[in-house]
């Protein structure tokens, strides 16, 4: 399940909850691909604090949805990660140094506000 969260119109903000399906992440990608049309850059916010996991089709849906925005990672400079989970965070930061373009940071839930901001603070360049 998602839910899209309150944002400036250049973040893409959503909170995952339990088992995401193929059908939620269609509607993650409506929102995405309307704010792209908007807007050159977009800054992400995913609230993982009550994921669990995703269905086999949500998960490639997801693969493909990212590999045919392989090109365009300059227009997602931000994706801020709200976990309380040591082991997402310490994958975050395993992956991050190898994403160009594009800088991933996590926060803790009680940080939800600082993370949004960072998320939309996407002229400051990714390493801002």
């Amino acid at each position: 399940m998602f839910t899209i969260l309150p944002a400036p119109d250049h973040v893409g903000a959503y909170r995952l909850s339990q088992t995401l399906t193929s059908d939620d992440l269609d509607g993650i990608v409506a929102d995405i691909e309307a704010k792209l049309a908007r807007h050159e850059k977009v800054g992400i916010l995913a609230d993982l604090t009550d994921f669990t996991d995703m269905t086999l089709a949500a998960a490639w849906k997801d693969a493909r949805y990212s590999l045919g925005k392989l090109w365009e990672l300059q227009r997602f400079p931000r994706e801020a990660v709200i976990t309380d989970r040591g082991w997402l965070t310490a994958f975050v930061d395993l992956l991050n140094p190898a994403i160009p373009f594009v800088t991933v940071r996590t926060f803790k839930p009680e940080e939800y506000e600082t993370a949004l901001t960072w998320a939309g603070d996407i002229e400051g360049g990714p390493n801002a």
